[in-house]
């Protein structure tokens, strides 16, 4: 079981292509930029913000 992302780093963490707010997925434990169609990965509680390294949305 993966645990979410601190609330308050989520409240101050933006998308870095858009610089909008992020959605937590808690099924995929990633957040989603839906304005850049992109979800950055959380790995090992920590939030991947690198455009290289999301997944593209379908």
């Amino acid at each position: 079981m993966s645990v979410g992302p601190d609330q308050a780093l989520l409240a101050i963490l933006v998308c870095p292509v858009t610089r909008q707010k992020l959605r937590y997925d808690a099924e995929r434990n990633e957040l989603v930029s839906e304005a850049a169609g992109l979800a950055y990965p959380i790995r090992d509680g920590v939030p991947v913000m690198l455009v290289e390294e999301a997944r593209r949305l379908d």
